[in-house]
């Protein structure tokens, strides 16, 4: 299997929970603190810490230490890498899958 499904099934993967989606959500109007994060949610502080390190595990997420509060941010480069993953997957390409010989032969029989 090309590599590249591979890392795009992780990253889409890790998107996959409504928590993190909302998060990402929050963080798209610019940083904010993990106080404010968790006011947002029913959840407690460790399972935030949880999705914010998958988060950031992932680079989709920056997180910055200011005092004993941690800021979180998008990644704008990772953002654009997800957007051109879902755009390449959904696109018509001469590259696709579906022109491989092998495909082509199995599904012609």
């Amino acid at each position: 299997m090309d590599e590249k499904y591979k890392e795009y099934a992780q990253f889409f993967k890790m998107l996959s929970d409504p928590n993190r989606l909302m998060i990402i959500d929050m963080l798209s109007c610019g940083e904010l603190c993990a106080c404010v994060i968790l006011e947002r949610f029913n959840i407690t502080q460790p399972t935030l810490s949880h999705h914010m390190k998958s988060l950031c595990d992932s680079g989709l997420v920056v997180g910055r230490k200011e005092g004993k509060w941690m800021y979180y941010s998008l990644s704008e480069k990772t953002v654009q890498t997800c957007r051109s993953a879902l755009t390449e997957l959904t696109s018509y390409k001469e590259s696709c899958i579906c022109f491989q010989k092998i495909i082509e032969e199995d599904c012609c029989k």
